[in-house]
């Protein structure tokens, strides 16, 4: 039988506890593990967490210590928002590590959200950027933006915290900086940066090199193009991707690795009316126009399977933990156990699967022994 809280552990053994020693009537290994179980089977809160170690206590004595019962949620939550997100991230970082390993990652999407719960009190919320694997359904990493700050400080710090070497990094518009672009290719990976209008030389330089390439019919330029149709829920859209290889632009050296400038026309048929949109973006690696195609539909994954999930199969955006520390981390084990739950190969919505674990303590061994053994996956 796996042991899923000492596989857990294992990563999180060089986390230092913030307690002083007279007052450790918990071991801190046995809360991390026991609040990672919980929130894989459905707990979303401190109280919720405490509940259901109260009730699993037999099952959890098979891994834990537990010198004095199972903890009180104000023991969790006292615990949580004491200890450093930076080493708590760092534990987690290492088992990503493992995993980065085991599975290999073809593109890293980057963006941010926001946990609008965490703004009760008079507090300012909080907003984290997160690193999620699209092929794969891990997540990677978080950096919580600092007060009065915004994404374009944060992005750099979760960079320094992610192996990109090899993969593509997709991320929209607000991380479209040069500063930006030369760490990832540093790095050893590739960019596929969104241009909008916060960058508006750059933008107006990719708008007119595509109208002379149109009205010359790409004649002498390396170019392709690329096109998908789709159908569903009464609705029909179509998009065409147009690249330009080694494009001649005045501002081509201030990008570090620049090799492809693109554009993206959506349309989308829906009730008989037609909208349209036209996007552009640019990118460091030489692609055919159907990998960059795939790379940008594959950047909403992190919207589709990271943020829509933690808001209604873990309800962040209802959660009401408004210390700093405390909702950081607690947003990292929700992002930990996604991934464990993502990566079981049961083929239940994410919902069923935190159902099944909280009724079937074989299910959760098999779901919290991913954490030690990525080579399972």
């Amino acid at each position: 039988m796996s042991r899923p809280a000492f596989t857990i552990q294992r990563h999180f053994r060089s986390l230092k506890d913030p307690r002083i020693e007279r007052r450790k009537k918990h071991l801190l290994l046995d809360i991390v593990a026991i609040a990672i179980c919980g929130v894989i089977c459905g707990c979303n809160d401190w109280q919720q967490i405490a509940t259901f170690a109260k009730s699993r206590h037999d099952w959890l004595k098979k891994f834990l210590r537990l010198p004095n019962g199972t903890p009180s949620h104000d023991t969790f939550e006292r615990v949580f928002d004491r200890l450093n997100p930076g080493a708590f991230q760092a534990c987690f970082r290492e088992w990503m590590r493992a995993l980065h390993e085991a599975l290999g990652l073809s593109q890293i999407a980057i963006d941010g959200k926001t946990l609008r719960g965490s703004g009760t009190g008079g507090r300012q919320t909080l907003h984290l950027v997160s690193a999620w694997a699209t092929a794969n359904c891990v997540s990677l990493g978080q950096v919580a933006v600092a007060e009065k700050s915004n994404e374009i400080t944060a992005i750099p710090q979760l960079l320094e915290l992610l192996d990109v070497k090899g993969a593509l990094v997709t991320i929209d518009a607000m991380g479209c900086q040069k500063e930006i672009a030369a760490r990832i290719v540093e790095g050893g990976g590739d960019y596929v940066l969104t241009v909008k209008d916060n960058q508006p030389t750059l933008l107006t330089a990719i708008q007119e090199c595509f109208q002379k390439a149109i009205d010359s019919d790409f004649a002498g330029l390396s170019h392709d193009d690329f096109k998908t149709e789709e159908r569903a829920h009464g609705r029909e859209e179509v998009r065409y991707y147009h690249i330009i290889t080694e494009p001649q632009l005045p501002m081509s050296g201030d990008w570090k690795g620049l090799k492809v400038i693109g554009m993206c026309y959506h349309e989308c048929i829906q009730n008989g009316k037609t909208t349209n949109e036209t996007r552009y973006f640019i990118g460091s690696r030489k692609a055919n126009a159907k990998i960059y195609g795939k790379a940008l539909r594959g950047h909403w994954g992190i919207e589709n399977t990271l943020h829509w999930q933690l808001d209604v199969s873990f309800a962040e955006d209802k959660n009401r933990v408004s210390q700093r520390h405390g909702a950081e981390n607690l947003a990292l084990v929700r992002r930990l156990a996604l991934s464990l739950l993502k990566q079981h190969p049961d083929k239940k919505s994410i919902a069923c699967k935190r159902l099944q674990a909280a009724l079937d303590p074989e299910f959760l061994l098999e779901v919290a022994a991913l954490a030690g053994n990525p080579e399972n996956v």
